[in-house]
């Protein structure tokens, strides 16, 4: 399935993941928000934890459609996911997310914490308030 993806920490414009996998890749990149997480900050990066009432902010990125499963793996790769491996940090998932130009909520998807971190992270983490990784950190 062709879903954007919903980016909020290293992947972000001005970020330094965002040059090494992002640029020339995309179509577009545009504010967004997650709604029903909150924000942990982890060694270096963040992590989104499904939780009610809580926002993430960060970038809706569409690939270009050539580039896609390129960037799909790449970014897969570099999250340390694969489908189905209880040793997964970030699960990939289908989400909701909302562009904050006009309020429209699109389907992308999203790098959240794998259940044993995100429980972890509930448990003793530091949570960025606010939801913004780049105000936050």
């Amino acid at each position: 399935m062709t879903l954007p993806f919903f980016v909020y920490g290293t992947l972000r414009p001005g970020e330094g993941n965002h040059d090494v996998f992002l640029r020339g890749r995309t179509l577009s990149e545009e504010p967004a928000r997650l709604e029903g997480a909150v924000l942990y900050g982890g060694p270096g990066y963040p992590y989104a934890v499904e939780q009610p009432g809580g926002t993430v902010r960060g970038e809706l990125v569409t690939p270009l459609p050539e580039k896609y499963g390129e960037l799909l793996v790449a970014l897969d790769r570099l999250e340390e996911y694969a489908p189905g491996d209880a040793r997964n940090l970030y699960e990939r998932v289908r989400r909701r997310v909302v562009r904050e130009a006009d309020g429209v909520a699109v389907r992308a998807w999203v790098y959240v914490a794998a259940p044993p971190v995100a429980a972890r992270l509930r448990e003793r983490g530091t949570r960025i308030e606010g939801g913004d990784w780049l105000v936050g950190r």
